[in-house]
């Protein structure tokens, strides 16, 4: 109730001082949380303080250079500190009657999480939303895009592809069709690459935003990559038809996606991740080649010749075990490049290997 009327006391047409110091209607939500996420142990960073005033006024620094004139990405999703180990969480608002916030739940007890297929994103906490009874806060681990900072070895891009196909193959297992596991519902765990942290909204900076962070690479710092926004997934109980329509998604390349017409939705992620294999890996590097079977076949027009998760995972093994260990460990080269910039290129590699980062 106190919540709801610190909402109420915020017009969401006002601004702070002047223009650079507004915050959006969103953003006004968050501010009206804030003193009962804090009583739950939950800080949210200072610009959304009840009574927060711009660092930069009257000062000469620019806003765009303070860390609290940086804005959220999206309406429903913030990042928060944990009091008490100071450790950067990501929260997220549902509607308690939805099918994600069932979904995410059932994905998420602790046995599962003991299965090393499970690469959904775990929930640390599921707190009550102060403004609106009828959603739930989901605290989740903050991740950063998959793809972020770039793949540099083709063991690294292996890795990537193992992980994603076992947890594939897990929501599968468990009934679940994911429907958009596009890369941009791909994250990773990347606190083993940035050993001070970076900022959750501008990423390659500071938490502080006052320089570049530090950053190391994926090859002696082992990432897990997870799989996120269950907001179209759908649940199917043993024996339940797998057949869906819908054409929403990331990826609107499937022959099959219709509104009308009903297609399997557990072959339908299969092409939507053997596509993002296509996209982001396949036509961004030149010495992924061994790959293309096993994305041809995730990707063939004919929903019913693909294989199964599982049966991909397993194509996977087999093409790994095949394939040359020396050409894993070479670097990711870029199409593109230049021979000489091949050569420059792995030689740095190589360098950063060495010494460790």
């Amino acid at each position: 109730m106190l919540a709801q009327r610190a909402l109420l006391r915020y017009d969401y047409s006002s601004s702070v001082d002047d223009e650079y110091g507004s915050l959006s209607p969103y953003e006004l939500r968050w501010r009206a949380r804030y003193d009962v996420l804090l009583s739950n142990g939950y800080r949210l960073r200072p610009r959304y303080k009840p009574g927060w005033k711009p660092s930069w006024l009257g000062t000469n620094t620019p806003a765009d250079e303070c860390e609290d004139f940086i804005q959220p990405i999206y309406t429903n999703v913030l990042d928060a500190q944990r009091v008490e180990d100071h450790r950067v969480v990501c929260m997220k608002v549902v509607p308690l009657d939805s099918d994600e916030f069932k979904i995410v739940r059932m994905l998420s007890p602790t046995d599962n999480h003991r299965n090393p297929y499970n690469h959904c994103v775990p929930i640390l906490d599921v707190l009550s939303d102060p403004i609106n009874a009828l959603n739930a806060i989901l605290v989740m681990p903050y991740l950063r895009p998959c793809n972020n900072p770039n793949f540099d070895t083709v063991d690294e891009i292996m890795e990537f592809v193992k992980q994603t196909l076992e947890g594939l193959s897990f929501l599968h297992s468990q009934g679940v069709a994911h429907r958009d596991c596009w890369t941009t519902n791909i994250m990773m765990d990347g606190q083993e690459l940035y050993p001070e942290g970076h900022h959750p909204i501008r990423l390659n900076w500071t938490p502080d935003y006052s320089r570049n962070a530090r950053v190391l690479r994926r090859s002696g710092h082992p990432v897990k990559y997870y799989f996120i926004d269950f907001g179209m997934s759908s649940y199917f109980e043993v024996g339940q038809s797998p057949y869906v329509v819908g054409a929403k998604g990331a990826d609107q390349d499937p022959p099959e996606l219709s509104d009308e017409v009903p297609y399997n939705a557990f072959m339908l992620d299969v092409f939507v991740l053997g596509h993002a294999y296509e996209v982001d890996l396949l036509q961004q590097f030149s010495n992924l080649d061994f790959l293309q079977p096993l994305i041809s076949a995730m990707m063939d027009t004919q929903p019913e010749r693909r294989p199964t998760a599982e049966a991909a995972l397993m194509m996977f093994h087999n093409i790994r075990t095949g394939s040359k260990h020396d050409e894993h460990r070479r670097r990711a080269a870029r199409r593109g490049e230049s021979t000489t910039g091949q050569v420059v290129q792995e030689a740095v590699s190589v360098l950063r290997g060495f010494v460790g980062f």
